[in-house]
């Protein structure tokens, strides 16, 4: 997962933030969080590396994550083509984080991407489903394999 992000900071010409595999989560974004101040960046994007829903010691890491770092905006990246099982995980990773949060106000999802979305065909009520769920908006759909697809 690292190998591919270095391959993506390349291509887009930003800086990468990593300390390898293995850490805390939290501990890497409060470094990276704190690394982007001192170098003037006004954005951090933690790559959560594939959160599966049914794995609760990823699942605690991710709500420590978010817990300790107080994140501006959290995003839910999913495949449009799994259809309704997209739902089920989606659910499962809002309840992961209420669940596991040690703040009294759990912080939930904002938004949802959705990757895949130039081939959903008859699945497309699945995307509709996740917005009725969350109430959240889906915020970028990946239409196609370059950066410019997301939209």
């Amino acid at each position: 997962a690292v190998e591919q992000l270095r391959v993506h900071s390349r291509r887009l010409g930003v800086e990468l933030f990593e300390q390898g595999y293995g850490k805390d989560p939290a501990h890497i974004g409060s470094a990276a969080i704190r690394y982007a101040k001192e170098k003037g960046f006004d954005c951090v994007l933690i790559d959560t590396a594939g959160r599966m829903q049914d794995n609760e010691p990823l699942m605690r890491a991710l709500t420590k994550l978010v817990s300790v770092n107080h994140p501006d905006l959290v995003l839910f990246v999913g495949e449009a083509l799994v259809g309704n099982d997209g739902v089920d995980q989606l659910t499962k990773f809002n309840q992961c984080l209420t669940d596991y949060a040690s703040d009294r106000v759990p912080r939930l999802i904002d938004g949802i991407l959705l990757t895949k979305f130039d081939t959903i065909d008859e699945k497309v009520g699945a995307a509709l489903s996740m917005v009725y769920t969350t109430g959240q908006p889906i915020v970028f759909v990946g239409v196609g394999q370059s950066y410019t697809d997301l939209r």
